[in-house]
């Protein structure tokens, strides 16, 4: 089956997740989180690629970015990982792929599954048993978005910035969001959605996006399957 081609639209939200290859461990330590991190700001920067939240764990990786120009996300995801494999493979004496594959990604509207997006993504590690609070995580987004933690790495997005009219009133709502969880239902959508390269919203969204784009963006209906032999054999005839 032909790979889903890739939708990047210039200014439309995108979730991004990348592997290790087998699900192997991608970082070791802070230094080589520290790493990934110094040249995803580069890359961000020369890609014109704004980045609203991510979480770096031991054998992946997740984003929520804007691109603000044509293919700035594939650009950014390359250049990292171009600059990251070499870095590993030369600190632990290794050879070969270390991603497994290209990128996964799939764009979010904007409004509740955007925010919805950005705390599934903050509280991976919450969700792994590593930590019970995400503000006890380093290595998200989590910090600055409701602790307010300087972070170079990071741009808000208008819907984070509408939380309130100044930084302490925004991130004292931004964690308020934390007091509630996230469906099961809300959860499967969004993991279904970035692993089929779908998008993430509702219907009207996904058409817009569709009529955009030229390209599907839902899960495509199948016909109708026979229910028995004699139809199957009458289709054939």
């Amino acid at each position: 089956m032909p790979r889903r081609l890739r939708i990047c639209p210039v200014g439309i939200p995108q979730h991004i997740i990348q592997r290790g290859n087998n699900r192997q461990v991608c970082f070791v330590n802070d230094e080589d989180m520290a790493a990934y991190a110094n040249w995803l700001y580069e890359a961000s920067q020369k890609f014109q690629v704004q980045i609203h939240a991510w979480v770096f764990m031991n054998n992946h990786i997740h984003l929520l970015v804007t691109p603000m120009v044509n293919n700035g996300v594939s650009k950014m995801m390359q250049y990292v990982g171009r600059y990251y494999v070499l870095y590993f493979n030369r600190a632990y004496r290794r050879a070969g792929t270390l991603w497994e594959g290209r990128f996964k990604s799939c764009l979010v509207q904007d409004n509740d599954y955007f925010l919805h997006c950005q705390r599934y993504i903050e509280l991976n590690p919450v969700r792994a048993g590593m930590v019970e609070d995400p503000a006890d995580y380093q290595w998200s987004s989590y910090q600055a978005n409701a602790l307010g933690l300087k972070a170079k790495l990071i741009t808000p997005h208008e819907l984070y910035m509408s939380l309130g009219p100044c930084e302490a009133t925004r991130q004292a709502y931004y964690r308020s969001l934390f007091q509630r969880g996230i469906s099961t239902a809300l959860i499967t959508d969004i993991r279904s959605s970035l692993n089929r390269g779908l998008a993430l919203g509702n219907e009207r969204f996904k058409a817009q996006v569709e009529a955009l784009t030229g390209q599907p963006v839902r899960l495509q209906k199948r016909g109708p399957k026979p229910k028995n032999v004699e139809e199957v054999n009458e289709f054939l005839l």
